[in-house]
């Protein structure tokens, strides 16, 4: 393990999926606390809302771009050593969440969670994971769901578990294949937290602010590896 304490030390922190909920406001978290900030979303407009939003100061940077296109991680990793010299926590938050009925599931649909849950992590973190391996330090975070490890009867969501489920694997075996960099890989899988887009789901739910603490503890932990810390 490297010598250096995180939690005293300024990172960069690329967040993917920050145009709203809690990929939104993990950036702001790392930004109030000191950290540098590279955003990413797939839509221009919302993402230069958001850039403004959060200040739009000297700490903070934007790359527009769909994750489950390779060029998109090249990008991150271009503008966050651009601007900041260095790539330090990469949190792969961008995803969707839908429900549908095993039996109604066709190609075109599981492919967009394929793509978005699974490829996009995996694309964003090829992307970022030379300059980690150069810096001999990082830490990829990803943000998944706990209904993986759980049968659930009336949640017809199998597109999206499958996506997510196979991100728990990813954690782990990355977590194993890239430790002797000193690169640590971690899952925080959220329960039900309280967004704008699904705030009439949960009678009980937690809030996006206690998942933001948690991922700013794994990004601050020189220690934490291959853990999938539900809540």
């Amino acid at each position: 393990m490297a010598e250096g304490n995180n939690s005293m030390k300024k990172q960069t922190i690329i967040v993917t999926g920050a145009s709203s909920g809690i990929g939104k406001e993990i950036a702001r978290h790392f930004l109030n606390n000191g950290d540098n900030v590279v955003i990413n979303a797939v839509n221009t407009e919302i993402l230069t809302e958001v850039f403004r939003e959060l200040g739009g100061g000297e700490n903070l940077a934007m790359v527009t771009g769909n994750v489950s296109n390779r060029i998109t991680g090249i990008k991150l990793l271009a503008v966050a050593v651009a601007k900041f010299g260095s790539a330090d926590v990469l949190v792969n938050n961008a995803g969707i969440f839908e429900t549908r009925a095993f039996l109604n599931l066709d190609e075109v649909y599981l492919e967009r969670f394929l793509d978005t849950n699974l490829k996009g992590a995996i694309f964003a973190t090829q992307g970022i994971i030379p300059q980690m391996v150069k810096q001999g330090d990082g830490i990829v975070i990803n943000i998944d769901t706990p209904l993986v490890s759980y049968m659930r009867g009336n949640a017809t969501a199998t597109a999206l578990l499958a996506s997510k489920g196979a991100m728990h694997s990813l954690t782990t075996q990355l977590a194993a294949e890239f430790g002797k960099h000193n690169i640590r890989f971690n899952t925080v899988a959220p329960g039900s937290v309280r967004t704008s887009t699904n705030s009439e789901l949960w009678n009980r739910a937690g809030e996006v602010e206690d998942i933001v603490k948690m991922v700013y503890t794994v990004a601050k932990s020189n220690f934490i590896t291959g853990a999938i810390i539900t809540t």
